[in-house]
């Protein structure tokens, strides 16, 4: 068995005397789905169920009801410090809103678009560190995406990205990372969470243990928030003994999703345009007494 967590203290350390994070790491949460605090849901929703009264309560939409179970997004606490909400101006609250309702059409998750930063590192995907004493980088499982965090003078690309332009610094042994030079094309989470290219982020990690480290980020965007904001979470080393990245390379599960509408040969039930209808429809196994019995 491995011996107990020792302080921060005793963690493992560069030759420079700076905490060493490299290895592979995870967030355990449901902030991928919410950042905010909710209950447990369908999906995508399409109308009010039996109980118009309770918001979750609701009919989902097809390609989310064909999954079952498996489309479902579990209940979280939050990980927002302080009131546990997001301070959108009243015209971001709109578009917000219509992001949840048309997630299926408008997350970029869903196209395997580069994730971004902060998304990256709490999607339920591990993803590895490799720290040298002026560039740290990170490798992440999802769409193959990767950053740079430089400890050094370097210039920012000439045009905004995805990932954004990292430059960190040490504060003690918390590793401090001021990000920008974002395109505004990603979201924060599946719930329509969003933010503009004006977005500017101060990462801080902070080792708990050498298992364990602290991740906050300061988040302000000007153009969509009403004042800066804050997310927290832990990040947990991966301790398998042969624990690796191992790659996903989404574009292929998106392919079709994307360009599908200009195929000669039409694998999905139709198009509209560049819409997808998709037409569900559930098959129960002869002598499924369960379903008769509900039926009843």
């Amino acid at each position: 068995t491995r011996s107990r967590a020792v302080p921060a203290s005793g963690s493992a350390r560069t030759s420079d005397g700076k905490p060493n994070f490299s290895g592979i790491w995870q967030a355990i949460n449901e902030a991928h789905w919410d950042l905010q605090a909710h209950e447990a849901r369908a999906g995508a929703v399409t109308e009010p169920g039996v109980y118009p009264t309770y918001e979750f309560a609701r009919v989902p939409a097809a390609p989310v009801l064909a999954l079952g179970a498996a489309a479902g997004v579990p209940g979280s606490l939050g990980v927002i410090e302080g009131d546990g909400e997001i301070p959108y101006k009243p015209e971001a609250a709109a578009i917000k809103k219509e992001n949840a309702a048309n997630w299926i059409d408008r997350d970029p998750e869903l196209k395997c678009y580069l994730p971004g930063i902060p998304r990256a590192v709490y999607m339920p995907y591990p993803f590895q560190i490799v720290q040298s004493t002026n560039k740290i980088q990170m490798a992440f499982t999802f769409a193959n995406a990767a950053r740079t965090i430089h400890l050094d003078k370097v210039e920012g690309p000439p045009d905004d990205t995805y990932m954004g332009h990292s430059v960190g610094h040490w504060e003690g042994d918390t590793l401090v990372v001021d990000v920008t030079g974002f395109n505004g094309k990603n979201w924060f989470d599946r719930a329509g969470n969003f933010h503009s290219a004006s977005l500017h982020l101060v990462e801080r990690f902070t080792p708990i243990h050498r298992d364990a480290i602290r991740y906050e980020v300061t988040i302000e965007d000007p153009e969509t928030f009403t004042r800066p904001w804050r997310i927290a979470m832990p990040l947990y080393r991966r301790l398998e003994p042969n624990v690796q990245l191992i790659e996903y390379p989404c574009i292929e599960f998106a392919e079709e999703f994307l360009y599908g509408h200009v195929r000669k040969k039409q694998l999905v039930k139709r198009w509209e345009g560049e819409t997808m209808i998709i037409d569900v429809t559930r098959k129960v196994p002869p002598g499924d007494r369960f379903f008769e019995w509900y039926r009843k």
